[in-house]
């Protein structure tokens, strides 16, 4: 499905594209479908989401930046159905730290993808050694306290 759309800003650094309902209808994949969204040859994997009487697909600040686009553009926005599974690339050090800790890895397999990309993203985002392994640490807390 192709639609012409505004990306709009949605407070602090937040946005998102309002998907008409007949879109997600047209779509058939349910209220939440998962989805390949492109804009400008820029392609992503998300899921449209209901919020507020509408549909919406955000457009994080990454997507932005690799789609060269900002909040208050008009773009021309493809939305394909995503059946492809997804699985989250986990880290070689998250990976040892949940092999050595089996009810961590149990819950972590549990979580849902988004849920598992948070984890991966923070520790993927720390600079310092030293804080990744806190991240690390602070992950396999979170698994093991609920």
């Amino acid at each position: 499905m192709k639609l012409h759309a505004t990306i709009l800003k949605t407070g602090g650094n937040t946005a998102g594209i309002v998907v008409p309902d007949a879109v997600v209808t047209a779509l058939g994949a349910g209220r939440r479908p998962k989805v390949r969204a492109t804009i400008k040859g820029y392609t992503w994997r998300t899921s449209i989401i209901p919020m507020d009487g509408q549909f919406w697909v955000g457009v994080s600040q990454e997507v932005r930046a690799g789609a060269g686009v900002a909040g208050g553009d008009s773009v021309d926005l493809e939305l394909v159905v995503d059946d492809a599974p997804r699985e989250v690339e986990v880290p070689a050090d998250f990976a040892a730290a949940l092999a050595a800790n089996p009810t961590e890895r149990a819950k972590f397999a549990k979580l849902s993808y988004s849920h598992q990309r948070r984890h991966v993203m923070a520790i993927e985002a720390a600079k310092a050694p030293e804080t990744r392994a806190r991240r690390i640490e602070g992950a396999l807390k979170i698994l093991r306290e609920g």
